[in-house]
């Protein structure tokens, strides 16, 4: 275990996050038009809106019409795409009035090709020996590299993020890259910027790859399982492997950290496929395990319609909205069910999660979550059978409500479920 030494914020354990895509988010891809969104997704149960980059794109080698968010011109300003400053800074307080955390995407590694530095501090950057010129990023040419051995590089990006703190009231950032950036400049940034406020930092990086980068960041992506999950539905990879990954993110996970569950995110839906390609009907299970399992919840832009297309990353492709969101009270059942019952909750002293064995080994996940107050069990039949699931573990006597169905039933010792194909069900024990 990695010791993370700063403050945490209040209430994170049962939180979650909502990746805002805003260029793709509505028609006019502004901050405005996206304010009309606001409380919709606070009814959703939405607490914390990451916002993908926000900053001017580059012009020099930049990508398809429109660019890459992740290739910055200016640190300090806005799009003109999405609005001016006063307009993302009203977005902002409209959003934190209403009760949401607002995350910005932080692009520390690279910046592109004329970005104002380039001109202002060309010795911000690593520089390519072979041809003498600004050092692309490896597999990207519309991006050049930062270099962080540079004392007056290190302390123009942290005035850069306290920008944004001071200015726009943000609270915390996602950090793009986070592997590719010193781990020295994070800790440095963050003891700097939380000087006057507690911070969300969001790290985009495996633990199990790299658990020290924990020492700067709340929370971290599970690629890992992500992969994992993918190849297992598509008959590439067994049950005891999923178990495997989750049994290696828990030891890799120092206290008072969370790692983030996803079956979607820009990068995936854009270049890997949507949830669907990836998961097919097992894709809402899978989004029932994200809420479910000790960590923080990360939903993507139009995933409770549900979006079916990959969305363009370089050019204009409006969200289908005109379909209807078909799975908003799926994902509001399953995000306030996690936010109301305590079992959910990682950090009360106490609190225990395990995976349970079950007679169906190869095809369903089952857990249970519990403390002294509350007990819940997730039962997730990752097959296209219909199947009778034995836990080999005892139920506690009680009356227990299933959450989609909201039977009630009353348990004790051995039981069996029947789980039609892809079926996901979560009993919660709601008394004796």
């Amino acid at each position: 275990m990695i010791s993370n030494t700063f403050l945490k914020i209040e209430g994170l354990a049962q939180s979650n996050i909502y990746e805002v895509n805003l260029r793709q988010y509505t028609s006019e891809g502004s901050f405005r038009a996206f304010s009309e969104h606001l409380p919709r997704l606070r009814e959703m149960g939405i607490e914390i809106l990451w916002f993908m980059p926000l900053t001017p794109i580059s012009q020099k080698n930049r990508k398809g019409g429109l660019g890459s968010y992740y290739a910055c011109s200016d640190y300090c300003s806005v799009n003109p795409e999405f609005g001016t400053i006063g307009e993302c800074q009203d977005l902002f307080k409209m959003a934190r009035d209403m009760g949401f955390k607002v995350i910005i995407d932080w692009v520390a590694n690279h910046t592109g090709w004329d970005h104002t530095w380039t001109r202002t501090n060309p010795d911000y950057y690593l520089i390519d020996e072979a041809t003498h010129d600004f050092k692309a990023a490896s597999g990207m040419d519309d991006i050049i590299e930062l270099n962080y051995d540079n004392p007056s590089l290190r302390r123009a990006m942290i005035d850069a993020m306290s920008f944004w703190v001071r200015e726009f009231g943000i609270d915390g950032f996602r950090c793009d890259l986070a592997f590719w950036v010193r781990l020295d400049f994070w800790m440095e940034a963050r003891q700097e910027l939380e000087k006057e406020k507690t911070l969300f930092w969001f790290g985009e990086f495996d633990p199990i790859d790299h658990p020290d980068y924990y020492q700067a960041f709340d929370a971290a992506y599970t690629w890992t399982w992500m992969h994992r999950t993918e190849a297992f539905c598509k008959g590439n990879s067994a049950m005891g492997n999923l178990r495997e990954v989750l049994y290696q993110y828990e030891e890799c996970r120092s206290p008072g950290t969370f790692n983030a569950w996803f079956t979607s995110n820009h990068d995936e839906n854009s270049w890997n496929g949507t949830e669907y390609e990836k998961y097919g009907e097992a894709a809402k299970a899978l989004a029932v395990f994200s809420v479910m399992w000790p960590g923080i919840p990360l939903i993507y832009s139009g995933q409770e319609i549900p979006n079916r297309k990959r969305l363009e990353f370089f050019e204009k492709e409006v969200l289908p909205w005109e379909q209807g969101t078909g799975l908003s009270v799926f994902y509001g059942t399953i995000l306030s069910f996690r936010k109301n019952n305590s079992a959910l909750d990682q950090t009360i002293p106490g609190s225990e999660t395990r995976l349970v064995n079950t007679n169906q080994e190869d095809e369903v996940l089952v857990y249970l979550r519990k403390n002294s107050k509350d007990e819940v069990w997730v039962l997730l039949n990752l097959s296209g059978q219909e199947l009778r699931v034995d836990p080999t573990e005892y139920f506690t006597e009680g009356n227990y409500r299933e959450l989609f169905s909201q039977v009630e039933q009353q348990l004790s010792g051995a039981c069996s479920f029947d789980l039609k194909p892809w079926d996901h069900q979560v009993w919660e024990k709601t008394g004796p």
